[in-house]
């Protein structure tokens, strides 16, 4: 049994379907005010991604000792343009309202951009295990019409998403390539946890 530091329905989904044995806590983090604090050390995507991941474990840790608790979290970031643009790097949060979502669409058109999904496994308030899976992503060119019919679609699942989409849902017509673990996509570097979670007996090898 291991606790996930998260309610994520598309985690639990995933842990479920590969039977993993699991409760799902709350990590009770105000988490844009972890993320301007760690941006404001100088974190990249990449380390921001873990950075968030392991202090979501850790306060979930404090709460059930001898527990192997996950946690986890995803950063994107932009990694190249057609014509003018944000600077490469620029990393994109999740929307703050359906007129930012519509913004955050038009950026990424066109764009190619990285998901960076980290987890990490935290017993008795140390780390010991962590792995960031970057996924690299490219936006075909959207139109005004498209993204607008796009968000009256499923804006009550895409409000929560980083990058406004989800793709499990209609959110995989957005993307002309994707390079990398849909998993990964979904909030969870599935196959190196679950290599993990063997290794600690909490699976069958």
């Amino acid at each position: 049994m291991i606790v996930l530091a998260s309610q994520s329905a598309s985690r639990r989904a995933l842990l479920s379907a590969a039977q993993v044995p699991f409760e799902a806590l709350s990590p009770g983090v105000d988490e844009e005010a972890a993320k301007e604090a760690l941006r404001a050390d100088g974190l990249d995507a990449r380390a921001l991604a873990d950075a968030l991941a392991e202090l979501k474990a850790l306060k979930v840790s404090r709460r059930v000792p001898g527990a192997l608790v996950l946690g986890c979290d995803q950063t994107l970031s932009l990694a190249g343009s057609i014509g003018e643009g944000e600077e490469r790097g620029a990393m994109i949060d999740k929307a703050v309202d359906r007129a930012d979502a519509e913004r955050i669409l038009r950026l990424l058109s066109g764009r190619v951009h990285h998901l960076h999904s980290a987890a990490v496994i935290v017993l008795n308030g140390e780390p010991i295990w962590r792995h960031v899976e970057r996924v690299r992503m490219t936006v075909r060119p959207l139109s005004d019409a498209f993204i607008a019919s796009y968000l009256d679609s499923d804006w009550d699942e895409l409000r929560w998403c980083v990058g406004c989409y989800r793709i499990e849902g209609p959110g995989v017509q957005i993307f002309s390539k994707v390079e990398g673990s849909q998993f990964a996509i979904q909030g969870l570097p599935l196959l190196p946890l679950l290599d993990f979670l063997r290794v600690r007996g909490v699976l069958a090898a």
